[in-house]
């Protein structure tokens, strides 16, 4: 069997598009807006889902990318693996000097985020438009270690 994927060439177009292909399948949704890409959680964020996020973050991060959006409209329930995958992301983000918001996030969510201490290192934001106006008003200049 030939097994290939395709990962689309960094853009920063406003409301570009990416469809990002996953080995089972399942595509993570993104797209930018200026240096700031949005992705989007599945309904369950888990390992499996959570890693296809991190992949893609940090992808768009490796693009240029000086902010994310995680919008989790879509996104029922978060189980540990997934909210240590999210920590690993806000780390590689504050490392690039990246800014992180998470969109749409259900109440129970935001419970579980600020009991864990995730909101102490990203904007919530109640939908996308919100959270790109928020990350619009912090400069992003990288880190220097």
């Amino acid at each position: 069997k030939n097994f290939f994927s395709f990962v689309p060439l960094c853009t920063f177009e406003a409301g570009g598009s990416f469809r990002v292909d996953t080995s089972c399948g399942k595509l993570v949704r993104s797209h930018c807006v200026g240096t700031t890409a949005v992705v989007y959680a599945s309904d369950y964020l888990n390992k499996l889902t959570g890693e296809k996020i991190e992949r893609e973050c940090r992808r768009q991060l490796n693009c240029g990318c000086r902010a994310l959006v995680i919008d989790f409209s879509d996104t029922k329930l978060v189980n540990s693996i997934g909210v240590s995958i999210l920590l690993g992301n806000i780390d590689v983000a504050e490392k690039c000097g990246a800014r992180i918001a998470f969109s749409e996030v259900n109440n129970e969510t935001v419970q579980l985020f600020e009991m864990l201490g995730l909101t102490r290192h990203v904007i919530l934001a109640k939908d996308e438009r919100d959270a790109l106006m928020n990350l619009s008003r912090y400069e992003t200049t990288p880190i220097v270690h």
